[in-house]
């Protein structure tokens, strides 16, 4: 046992040996403990977390290992890291830039997982953010709305010092939205009106309160106008229809679905009126053209 100790290790191959036993036993512990944490936690976000924390201990206490080992001998290093510093820098500026974002994201509050994001065109939730790249399950694309198209993308931490990060549920977990009803000239527009406005406020009072205490607490964070969130409905004539939009508050998560209960809701109340509101549609006829002959002649 005294001749493992790394005061008393003579030779780079012992150094190399006791380190490389040392950092196979920590990644066979790391590994123990990660498929404990997998299978007898059930709360996925604590799960994460004790995951990532029990790996980045143990990227940790493999650099200890390999700092203990070699102790006696950093001090002959260390001219030629000075020497080698600036190349390294060089060559791996996207890294550094990546590990960089990686603080900026861990302790900036960028985001977190969980959090839906658009990160260099790329939109979706955040899966995992490692020390280099942020894990992205896609949404849109060829899938319409909100949802998850399959697609698993991995985006370098440095974009959040190049371009801009959208953050959908960062302080505010909430968006405003809106739908389209043409409703048809003639019509009781009154009571359409009025109908949209019921529905909206159905629609969003499962929420209400939680949105308000999050849009106050925004408030106080930020330099913000204390608007009002409650459904609203503008009406616009054209030329065709007039046109009705619902403005009004809905979870991030529940951004597709809350559109389907909406337009469903508002069907059903076309479908009772009895006529009094009807939707508008524009209707284009084509015909066929007219023939030209062209007698050539004699």
């Amino acid at each position: 046992m005294d001749a493992l100790w790394p005061g008393q290790i003579d030779t780079t191959v012992d150094r190399l040996a006791v380190a490389a036993l040392a950092i196979v036993g920590l990644v066979i512990v790391s590994r123990v403990l990660m498929g404990l944490a997998t299978f007898r936690i059930e709360q996925a976000s604590l799960r994460y977390s004790v995951r990532k924390t029990i790996s980045f201990a143990a990227y940790a206490g493999a650099v200890a290992i390999i700092a203990i080992v070699w102790r006696p001998s950093l001090g002959g290093f260390g001219v030629a890291l000075g020497v080698a510093g600036a190349g390294i820098a060089f060559a791996l500026q996207e890294v550094i830039t990546s590990v960089a974002g990686w603080f900026a994201i861990s302790f900036a509050g960028f985001y977190k997982p969980g959090d839906r994001v658009q990160l260099g065109g790329i939109k979706g939730d955040v899966i995992d953010v490692g020390l280099l790249r942020t894990t992205v399950m896609e949404i849109g694309e060829w899938v319409s709305a909100d949802l998850y198209n399959g697609r698993v993308v991995r985006i370098a931490n440095s974009f959040v010092f190049k371009e801009p990060v959208f953050n959908y549920s960062g302080d505010i977990p909430f968006l405003w939205d809106e739908v389209m009803f043409p409703i048809r000239y003639g019509s009781d527009w009154k009571l359409a009106r009025d109908t949209l406005t019921a529905i909206g406020n159905e629609v969003v009072d499962p929420y209400r309160e939680r949105a308000m205490a999050a849009w106050q607490s925004a408030v106080r964070r930020y330099q913000l106008e204390n608007v009002t969130l409650e459904p609203m409905v503008a009406m616009l004539p054209t030329d065709n229809w007039i046109e009705m939009r619902l403005r009004y508050i809905v979870d991030y998560r529940v951004r597709r679905k809350t559109q389907d209960m909406i337009a469903t809701r508002m069907l059903e109340a076309v479908d009772g009126s009895e006529g009094r509101i009807q939707f508008a549609s524009q209707t284009i006829q084509v015909v066929a053209g007219s023939q030209i002959s062209v007698d050539r002649p004699t």
